[in-house]
């Protein structure tokens, strides 16, 4: 007994001696963990919002609100955030682990006897979300490029941010590559001529970073993905259906 009661005495001091690190060296091979952001739209209103992205499994590294924009900050960028789900992007899967996700509170979509009504953007919610964007863009050293719709890395079953999401403002503030107008004119006409196959479709798609089907054929799943690219640079018409202009 008393050389059981020792031992334990001797384990509870090891236990709380003080762990020395020498933090003098730093490795010159390193870089951010964080290779892409995500933007998502909540389909809630803020408190809501909050709720869900608080008290739920659900959560996102910030949320700006809409009415008032508000940037909150939900979890530390060194953690964790459970916002991507099942997601693919350039190869990469399961990307809760590598992105930073911004939830904007917006109500996303609902379908109505004329049509699907989408909630636009608040101006002053994307005004606070680009300087948000630069600002964890510089900090990570991510380049153009970076930043991605929930749509993107998860074309088959998530649509948000939606359409009404103003990219090309994005585009214009240097976070986000756009396709030269007159270089798309020219090559829209060269197209309509001879509209290239579903698998040159599949396969530039793929080049993007798309995880997308590469059988020639034109599934749902091929549907879905171009959806996904025509919502991000040609949100007038995003059928899924491959033609000059998405070409």
């Amino acid at each position: 007994m008393r050389i059981f009661l020792f031992s334990i005495l001797l384990l509870l001091a090891g236990c709380s001696q003080t762990l020395h690190i020498n933090e003098r060296y730093s490795a010159s091979g390193q870089n951010s963990r964080v290779q892409y952001i995500v933007l998502h739209y909540t389909s809630a209103d803020l408190n809501r919002s909050l709720q869900l992205l608080t008290e739920t499994e659900v959560s996102s590294h910030y949320l700006i609100g809409d009415r008032t924009p508000t940037i909150y900050r939900l979890v530390d960028e060194n953690r964790r955030a459970w916002h991507a789900g099942d997601s693919q992007w350039q190869g990469r899967t399961w990307l809760n682990g590598t992105t930073i996700g911004i939830e904007l509170v917006n109500q996303g979509f609902y379908d109505t006897p004329t049509g699907r009504y989408w909630q636009p953007f608040a101006p002053a919610q994307i005004e606070a979300l680009i300087g948000l964007l630069k600002d964890i863009m510089q900090r990570h050293q991510l380049p153009p490029g970076s930043i991605l719709a929930h749509s993107d890395i998860a074309p088959q079953r998530k649509v948000d941010p939606g359409p009404l999401f103003p990219w090309k403002q994005l585009a214009d503030a240097g976070l986000v590559p756009w396709p030269d107008a007159d270089a798309v004119a020219r090559q829209q006409a060269l197209f309509s001529a001879s509209l290239p196959t579903v698998q040159w479709f599949q396969a530039q798609l793929m080049r993007q970073g798309y995880a997308v089907p590469l059988h020639g054929e034109l599934d749902q799943a091929t549907r879905n993905v171009l959806a996904a690219f025509q919502m991000k640079y040609r949100p007038a018409r995003y059928d899924g259906e491959p033609d000059a202009q998405t070409a």
